[in-house]
């Protein structure tokens, strides 16, 4: 009685929240059907039965991993930790990126899954992003896992040939670079590429491929500049400020010629060229009125023809530079690089 409530213990653990961890209907085989069933209500020996009658039937890749899934989860509820164990290894060979939540299962379950991962040498996650760079410039960046310590080699293969990407030991996460250029430096032509990963260990292997669309296009160019962003040119000539100065001398002399005019009707002499130094007085204020109204002639501007030339010149030495990337540009290859589905297989 007690063994039987840890049986229904375990297995609600393994279910996730709101439903049974195997739908009825994710199966095609009507036998693994029959067996999910009978998993999900606690009869862990009739599912184990089921499963072996359903793996001698032709059953699909899909529901061949899902079937040692389930003969890896009724074998842990039953404590049979070895045979879960190898149950799970065999799963995880036909689908390498098969995870369990360890927040929805059981510790009992997630411990021999994680043992079967420990034991098996699989390619895990194999992933690249859409890209887009500059061959030879940029890269293309690939990451997969790899669950034990092999000989790992990295390859593309395609319409330009094939090219080794990387050879090396590795373990665990791996990142790698592809440069965008085949063996002989060139970039790749367009079309439909494989990469290809392949794991060695002793007398184990495995290898994971992902298709890859590679589009080859031309390098966008930079424009010519007209002028320098935040260096406006200034004006090379001024109007200066309108000067005063003549009217002051325009009414210093009328008031010499009033003091005059004053001093002359006051003396002996007589006033009889009073009239004539008023005269002269009033028409000196107004020509130096006059010459104040008047706006005075542009001048040039000395720092700012100084500061525009530097501009122009900065402008050109820019120019020139553009140039000369532009035409390196023109034969270089911009690469657009797109994964496509991704499939693992065993060596």
């Amino acid at each position: 009685m007690i063994r039987r409530l840890v049986q229904v213990v375990a297995v609600v653990l393994a279910l996730p929240l709101g439903g049974s961890w195997f739908s009825l209907t994710a199966q095609d085989n009507p036998t693994l059907r029959r067996a999910s069933q009978a998993y999900n209500n606690l009869s862990f020996a009739q599912a184990i039965i089921l499963i072996r009658q359903a793996s001698r039937e032709r059953l699909g890749s899909d529901d061949q991993a899902r079937a040692y899934e389930l003969l890896g989860f009724s074998y842990a509820s039953l404590d049979s930790t070895r045979q879960a164990t190898e149950a799970f290894k065999q799963a995880l060979l036909l689908n390498p990126d098969r995870a369990l939540d360890a927040a929805r299962v059981s510790p009992k379950i997630t411990s021999a899954f994680a043992l079967a991962l420990a034991q098996v040498l699989v390619l895990r996650d194999l992933r690249i992003d859409t890209s887009e760079f500059i061959a030879g410039v940029g890269n293309l960046p690939i990451r997969f896992t790899v669950t034990r310590t092999a000989r790992l080699r990295t390859r593309l293969v395609g319409p330009g040939g094939a090219i080794t990407v990387d050879s090396a030991l590795g373990e665990g996460a791996v990142r790698l670079q592809w440069n965008g250029l085949l063996a002989g430096g060139q970039p790749p032509p367009r079309g439909l590429y494989r990469l290809i990963v392949e794991a060695s260990a002793g007398r184990d292997s495995y290898a994971a491929s992902l298709p890859v669309r590679i589009d080859a296009g031309v390098v966008d160019t930079l424009p010519h500049l007209t002028n320098l962003p935040g260096y406006d040119l200034l004006p090379e000539t001024l109007v200066p400020p309108r000067s005063w100065k003549p009217v002051g001398l325009a009414l210093m002399a009328t008031s010499v010629a009033l003091g005059s005019s004053l001093a002359l009707e006051s003396s002996k002499l007589g006033g009889g060229g009073r009239r004539e130094i008023l005269s002269i007085g009033t028409g000196a204020a107004l020509v130096g009125l006059l010459a104040t109204m008047k706006k005075p002639a542009p001048v040039p501007a000395r720092a700012n023809i100084l500061y525009n030339s530097l501009v122009r010149e900065q402008l050109a030495r820019r120019n020139a530079e553009i140039a000369a990337e532009n035409a390196t540009r023109r034969r270089q290859v911009k690469l657009a690089i797109v994964p496509q589905l991704h499939n693992g297989r065993k060596s």
